[in-house]
């Protein structure tokens, strides 16, 4: 299987702000995380994170971060890459 990098904007709520969830992410999937973008307040965070990995392992991951409470979108189009 090839590896395959997809970007997604990630909204987490207050309650799951100072949950360390990305460094969990790279430590439950066998995927590479890498953040783009944040804007972190004491009432929201988002980030930009790439995810880098098999196709299924990144779903899963998708799938484990919704089941927590954070709201994932797929970033459209690649609009920073310096």
């Amino acid at each position: 299987m090839a590896k395959q990098t997809s970007r997604y904007w990630l909204m987490f709520p207050a309650k799951l702000i100072t949950r360390p969830i990305i460094y969990e992410l790279g430590h439950k999937f066998p995927i590479v995380t890498n953040i783009r973008q944040a804007s972190v307040n004491s009432e929201v965070g988002i980030v930009s994170l790439e995810l880098e990995g098999e196709r299924e392992d990144i779903k899963a991951a998708v799938a484990w971060l919704e089941e927590l409470g954070v709201k994932v979108e797929p970033v459209e189009i690649n609009t920073i890459e310096s």
